[in-house]
């Protein structure tokens, strides 16, 4: 848990340089995933001291998340931040195009989102650390 907490924090301050005028951010989430609840959590607390306003976007099916973050951008001056889920991984071609196409910075949980088009990303290196644990 300590590793969700301390990224929630540090993804959306990295957001906030790369895109100084977001103050609105849609975290994409599974509420089914336990750790997520932690990263949100983080999240939020560290919007406070950013000034930034934090919605939750559940990650399902495809639909519902293009009308969720069509919704979410027409409002403007927003960004977003995809925790990791199986679900935002099966839609992760979706959620890079649409982010892209309303213009939302975002945060991706892993390197991988980044090579296939995501703007920014944050993480262990995960190979390494199943490197580590072999040995």
């Amino acid at each position: 848990m300590i590793y969700e907490y301390s990224l929630g924090g540090k993804w959306l301050a990295l957001l906030k340089q790369v895109a100084p005028s977001v103050v609105r951010v849609a975290v994409l989430r599974d509420p089914n995933v336990p750790s997520g609840n932690v990263l949100f959590r983080a999240i939020q607390n560290a919007a406070q001291s950013l000034g930034v306003e934090v919605r939750p976007i559940t990650v399902h099916d495809a639909d519902a998340i293009e009308r969720a973050i069509a919704a979410f951008a027409r409002s403007g001056n927003g960004g977003l931040i995809v925790a990791p889920s199986g679900s935002a991984s099966v839609h992760r071609d979706l959620i890079i195009t649409l982010a892209a196409r309303h213009k939302l910075p975002a945060i991706y949980p892993y390197r991988y989102l980044v090579a296939g088009g995501g703007l920014l990303s944050y993480a262990p290196d995960l190979a390494d650390h199943f490197r580590r644990a072999a040995a």
